[in-house]
């Protein structure tokens, strides 16, 4: 028998189903894919066009990743993720998909071949020719059963369930408008086409062989001595015949002329190749053939096809109209196929983002949903939710850029009052409570703050009319530390219900059978099943439980229908959460470490005095070479929060009276432009105690100053 002599005959009882076909199927029985076979060698084998197609949506599809889901959670290890990983001894994955759509494409139908017989887990799955299966018809929609066929021999037998339609045999079918049970294969459509390129393709070899010269006839009018007509002896036909193959046939005889005497007369018959258009017909036969399989013409060299702007985008539309639907296709018939043999919610699901052509959709989509936030269309946990993300706190409010008002609003050049700064400080810095927290009147006093929270140096601001000492360098990098237990705690750290249900299956079993675990892994049981909210410690050594004891899987009596199941390990597997809990804290400690490694507080920079995160590095900048250089004078310390508002104030001058700015400032770099010369007009105030102009912004100069309002 071959290879699949391991599998058993099958032997099911049948069960009637009720009869709702109104037409009689039963003169259906006997009807195979008989066909097959000449697709294959003259469609496959014979034609490049029909087999770069072919090839093309075969390897393209079975390079996508298939992925196990337990529910919405993404499962990192699971036996139906090992099966289909390497479906049997003799293929891996790729090259096992790979041989179904090609099956299917060139057949219309595959046949998926499991090797249990009963309603369990399958170890192994193959692949059975087409041409070999043969369909008896029932009485109703569902087959009576599959037989396999070799030399005109039934060498199995798989019956199907008449009321469930279950059977060790899953036919995956292209639809077909007039057959109940086979499917439409492209190749079967684009039939004609495939002879019209292969004869187009036969004519032009035969043509080569006689010299690229068209048949033609030798017209021969012999007389005798007297005139009179007279007609050639077969030894004379013969031999003229043999004469002419010798000098004129074949391709190395090719351009040699012809010398004709006495009556003899040439004459063409066929039609030249530049008169038959040959190579045109090729390319239309061509163009159809690949339309039939969905493919860009253009993808397949075919000249003046090009019906896409580029190759990068023919390839998104192959994936988007051809590969995807198919794929959709395979991944139900897969999920209706193995996932009922597993007692669990799970579920087989294509990863689409990890096709290549999709990247530059999936760029185009960052760029749209990052330009409607940055214009104040959306929020950023609406452009999160559209990207997949989950949402975060404090990013539910639209934010605009700095240069946007509404209309008939103006910001003017008035002074704040004292009320105003508290205002603008905790805008710029959050709010006064969290400041207040971490605020030291010496320098040493915030230095042993920097140690005890992890951070280096210090920063300044400007409180009251007094300068404040603060831990960090920054006041991004305190704010991100701060930032930092927060985020953590927010992680939603309770257990699923897929995990409380096989942690309470671990229990279980440890009282039935008195074997596996230990004493903390009865502990963590009893968590997951009253579904208690863990600490970030406990997800971490969940994780670290699993990849430790994930080589346990090998071991004999893990895996159901195993001697010795369930195992001292897989016991303990079970009671750590099992598969669901290692793909959970998997996924937890992804984002906890995600939110440790964060140093930068993305918020802060689109609050500060609505100024854009460019403007607000410019500014820090400007304090930080500015204080390096006069910060330990008096009077002459500046801050962020300082500089923010003059610039703000700055924008406001501006719009309040834009004509009186002068048009090379309005030309280049305008409003923003107009800030910065006030800022840095501010800072050399603050150095020199003198304005080369009109006084401004008394009231923002640091404590100290003999300029300052405040003193």
């Amino acid at each position: 028998m071959g290879l699949f002599d391991i599998f058993k005959k099958q032997k099911m009882s049948k069960k009637d189903a009720p009869k709702i076909m109104i037409n009689k199927l039963d003169a259906y029985a006997g009807k195979t894919n008989k066909t097959y076979k000449s697709y294959a060698k003259e469609g496959y084998q014979d034609n490049a066009i029909v087999h770069r197609c072919v090839k093309l949506i075969a390897d393209s599809s079975s390079a996508v990743k298939l992925c196990v889901y337990q529910g919405d959670e993404k499962l990192e290890s699971h036996e139906l993720l090992s099966l289909l990983e390497r479906p049997n001894p003799l293929q891996s994955g790729v090259e096992y998909f790979a041989s179904l759509y090609s099956y299917l494409l060139i057949s219309g139908n595959s046949y998926l071949l499991r090797d249990s017989e009963n309603f369990t887990p399958p170890k192994e799955l193959y692949l059975l020719r087409p041409d070999r299966m043969e369909i008896k018809a029932s009485n109703s929609i569902i087959p009576a059963q599959y037989d396999y066929i070799i030399n005109g021999m039934v060498t199995n037998s798989y019956p199907v369930d008449q009321t469930t339609g279950q059977s060790q045999i899953k036919q995956i079918k292209l639809w077909s408008p007039l057959d109940d049970y086979y499917g439409l294969s492209p190749l079967m459509a684009s039939a004609y086409n495939v002879d019209q390129h292969n004869l187009a393709g036969l004519h032009n070899v035969a043509l080569l062989k006689n010299g690229c010269t068209p048949s033609g006839m030798l017209k021969f009018e012999p007389t005798d001595e007297t005139g009179a007509s007279a007609s050639l002896t077969d030894d004379q036909r013969a031999r003229l015949l043999e004469d002419l193959e010798f000098r004129f046939q074949g391709s190395h005889n090719s351009g040699r002329p012809m010398l004709l005497e006495g009556n003899f007369e040439y004459k063409q018959l066929g039609l030249n190749p530049k008169d038959m258009d040959f190579l045109e017909l090729l390319n239309l036969s061509a163009r159809e053939i690949a339309l039939a399989f969905g493919v860009p013409a253009q993808m397949l060299g075919i000249p003046e096809a090009n019906t896409y702007s580029n190759m990068e985008t023919a390839k998104l539309g192959m994936y988007e109209e051809t590969i995807i639907p198919l794929l959709t296709r395979v991944e139900s018939d897969l999920n209706e196929f193995l996932t009922p043999l597993y007692n669990e919610d799970i579920h087989i699901k294509y990863d689409l983002d990890s096709i290549p052509a999709m990247a530059e959709k999936t760029k185009q989509v960052y760029l749209d949903v990052s330009q409607a936030v940055t214009a104040g269309i959306i929020t950023r946990n609406e452009a999160r939710e559209k990207l997949g993300l989950e949402p975060i706190d404090g990013a539910d409010e639209l934010y605009i850029p700095s240069n946007l008002f509404p209309i008939g609003e103006k910001d003017d050049d008035t002074p704040l009052e004292d009320d105003d700064n508290e205002k603008l400080y905790d805008l710029a810095y959050g709010t006064k409570a969290r400041v207040d927290v971490d605020t030291f009147t010496t320098e040493e006093e915030a230095e042993e703050r920097a140690e005890e929270i992890g951070c280096q140096g210090i920063h300044s601001h400007d409180r009251d009319g007094q300068t404040v000492y603060m831990p960090c360098k920054t006041h991004r990098e305190y704010e991100s530390l701060l930032a930092d237990g927060k985020a953590l705690s927010d992680i939603d750290t309770k257990p699923t219900d897929s995990m409380a249900s096989e942690a309470q299956r671990g229990l279980n079993w440890r009282k039935e059978f008195n074997r596996g675990g230990t004493s903390v892994g009865v502990a963590r049981a009893n968590q997951l099943v009253n579904k208690e909210s863990l600490s970030v410690d406990t997800v971490l050594r969940m994780y670290s439980f699993f990849s430790r004891h994930e080589v346990d899987k090998q071991g004999q009596g893990f895996n159901q229908g195993e001697k010795g199941y369930p195992s001292a390990g897989r016991i303990a597997w079970a009671l750590w959460g099992g598969d669901a809990g290692f793909s959970w804290s998997t996924k937890k400690r992804n984002q906890i470490e995600r939110e440790r490694n964060k140093n930068i507080d993305l918020e802060l920079e689109e609050k500060v005095a609505g100024v854009t995160g460019s403007t607000l590095k410019a500014l820090e900048d400007k304090v930080e070479e500015h204080n390096k250089k006069h910060g330990d004078k008096k009077g002459k310390k500046v801050t962020v929060g300082m500089l923010a508002r003059v610039f703000k104030r700055g924008i406001g001058a501006y719009r309040t009276n834009p004509q009186s700015v002068r048009p090379s400032v309005r030309q280049q770099g305008g409003e923003d432009r107009w800030a910065f010369a006030r800022v840095n007009a501010f800072l050399s105030a603050v150095r020199t105690g003198k304005f080369s102009g009109g006084k401004f912004d008394l009231d923002l100069l640091p404590s100290g100053h003999p300029l300052s309002s405040k003193d």
